[in-house]
């Protein structure tokens, strides 16, 4: 599954297929010059394409939209802890050049549930995350996520770690298994907003009694015509690519 999910992120990004549409029209530009010339005119229009982010800022607000945004002094009380999804550090190989804790465009994840912490100490903080890369190296994200928590001053006996997963699934069921955590009690799950969807059916299909906790949102309401550039165009298009296509492997493959 992790070779999997590598390839389909491949797929995700967009300047990949343009790339792939611009070394079939140098394929077939001897051979076939109208097909070639067909081929980087599409490429061109993905190129442009991926440039704007209104269309997938409007779909990856259909995935966010669908739980509500939780305000910072709601009542807790109720709630056993919080399962914390990795992804919001940066790759284990980082760590050899740096000591400290390195977050990506997802660090809301973590910042969120040291705040949520802070304001209701009684909570169990469970982080799920082990090594995300293909061939990854250093030490896990949880190992990562331990050194953050140590530096923003929780302490470790509010913490359980997950070491071994690898994806949304594996979250859910190897957090499951832990000793000493009941998945039937009430659990806030948090993660990226935009990966809500997937995560709240994963979790609940492997017999979780979570209640949505999204964070990390990406869209505000519709983004103007006039937002275009290619990087973060395209790092829309890849995220919401991704995010559809793990949905569909996920039904196909009764996970969610």
């Amino acid at each position: 599954m992790l070779v999997l999910s590598k390839v389909l992120n491949l797929a995700a990004q967009p300047l990949n297929v343009v790339l792939l549409l611009l070394c079939l029209s140098l394929f077939w530009v001897q051979r076939r010059p109208a097909r070639a010339k067909k081929l980087t005119a599409i490429a061109l229009l993905v190129l442009v394409l991926s440039g704007y982010k209104t269309l997938p800022d409007a779909l990856l607000s259909v995935l966010e939209d669908q739980y509500t945004e939780w305000p910072m002094e709601a009542d807790l009380s109720g709630f056993t802890g919080i399962v914390l999804l990795g992804g919001a550090l940066e790759p284990g190989r980082f760590s050899q050049f740096h000591t400290q804790p390195l977050l990506n465009s997802g660090a809301e994840r973590m910042v969120m549930a040291v705040a949520l912490w802070r304001r209701n100490p009684q909570l169990r903080l469970v982080f799920t995350g082990g090594e995300g890369e293909l061939f990854g190296s250093g030490p896990s994200e949880s190992e990562r996520a331990l050194r953050f928590f140590d530096v923003m001053g929780v302490p470790r006996s509010a913490l359980t770690l997950e070491t071994r997963s690898q994806n949304t699934y594996e979250n859910a069921v190897f957090t499951r298994d832990l000793p000493g955590l009941d998945a039937h009690k009430p659990w806030l799950l948090l993660t990226s907003a935009w990966h809500m969807p997937r995560s709240v059916a994963t979790f609940r299909k492997a017999g979780w009694n979570v209640t949505p906790y999204p964070v990390d949102f990406r869209t505000a309401g519709l983004t103007p015509l006039s937002s275009f550039n290619f990087g973060e165009g395209a790092e829309r298009w890849e995220l919401l690519l991704h995010e559809c296509l793990g949905l569909a492997a996920y039904r196909l493959s009764g996970r969610i």
